[in-house]
Formats: structure tokens, C-alpha cells, sequence
């Protein structure tokens, strides 16, 4: 299998506001930089959306490192979802987990690779995800075309 790093961030103009997400895949030394937004959304469905985007891209089951800012994202995907599933998708308190179709999207696509999760500082020393944070306000913003 191949091996991939992904690094993702999302981004929101007001929170619910314009969002943006970006990603950066590497694979060896070919680098695809990643982006998209929406005209109304939050934050944490554009950290949500980066992650799914970024698996998706991938064509075939893989060693996969994703670098994210967002413990919403890491902590759900690899702690929370087990219980949320057993719970019929609710959450401790009986309410519907918000964001249900992005994380079943990333379920799914998780299921597809080997994954491990590793979470960064954002806005820090990580030139990848200060790059994917870059790209993702400047697509909330409406100055890149998606």
C-alpha cells in the first residue's frame, strides 16, 4: 500500500458563516494541495469536509497519516463515533450527533485505508497546515474558485 499524508483545515467567516476547507496529500514527492467551500456552514463541518475530501481523493486503500488542527475531527472519528453508533447516533445527552452526514461520509472512508490520526497546534510551526489554513479562509472568503 502506499503511504499518504494528508493535512487538512477548515474555516468559517462567522461560525455559521462562509466556509472554507483545504487539504494537502503527499505521497513520496508529489504533493495535491485541495479546496472548497460553502456559502453557509460552521467550522467544525469545514474541518469535517477537508478530511472527507482528502480521503476520498484517494483512488486506492492506503497507509494514510492525517495532520489536523481539530480535535472535533480527531477525537470524533477515532473515540466518539464507536459510542454514537451504538447509541443509534445520539449522543450521552439523547440528542442527534451533529454534522451525522459528514461523519458518516469519514466513516466510510475511513474504512477504506489505514489510518492514524495525529493532531497539530493550529496557526503554529506547521507549514503544511498553516498553508491548508491559508487556502481555506481564502475559499471562505470567496477568492479561490472551487
Amino acid at each position: 500500500m502506499k503511504n499518504v499524508q494528508i493535512i487538512t483545515d477548515g474555516s468559517c467567516i462567522g461560525n455559521p458563516g462562509p466556509g472554507g476547507w483545504a487539504c494537502i496529500l503527499r505521497c513520496g514527492e508529489t504533493k495535491r494541495e485541495m479546496y472548497g467551500s460553502e456559502p453557509h456552514t460552521t467550522n467544525n463541518r469545514m474541518e469535517l469536509q477537508a478530511a472527507v475530501e482528502a480521503l476520498r481523493a484517494l483512488k486506492e486503500s492506503c497507509n494514510v497519516e492525517i495532520i489536523t488542527d481539530s480535535n472535533y475531527v480527531k477525537n470524533g472519528i477515532t473515540e466518539w463515533i464507536h459510542k454514537w453508533k451504538r447509541n443509534g447516533w445520539q449522543t450521552g445527552a439523547k440528542k442527534a450527533v451533529v454534522n451525522q452526514d459528514l461523519w458518516h461520509d469519514l466513516d466510510e472512508q475511513v474504512s477504506r485505508h489505514k489510518i492514524e490520526w495525529q493532531w497539530t497546534k493550529g496557526h503554529a510551526s506547521h507549514a503544511d497546515n498553516n498553508r491548508c489554513d491559508e487556502l481555506a479562509q481564502a475559499a471562505a472568503r470567496g477568492q479561490l474558485s472551487t
